[in-house]
């Protein structure tokens, strides 16, 4: 996923905040870390439904002969 780098981000700033007694910026960066990885997911999931929804309605080069 391209998107990852975010939750890598969000990693190094509560370990700052943590590291800087910062506790509830901390907290809220792991609130954020988690609130993060659920909407790259669901982005992920919804992508892959759109590629699969796509294969099946791809028109046929050449296109099929009508049958009957």
């Amino acid at each position: 996923m391209g998107q990852d780098w975010i939750i890598d981000v969000l990693a190094d700033l509560r370990s700052f905040a943590r590291q800087n007694d910062m506790p509830l910026l901390g907290e809220q960066l792991e609130e954020a870390a988690l609130v993060a990885s659920v909407e790259i997911a669901s982005r992920v999931d919804v992508t892959q439904q759109a590629i699969a929804g796509d294969v099946g309605e791809a028109p046929h080069f050449p296109p099929e002969p009508d049958i009957g």
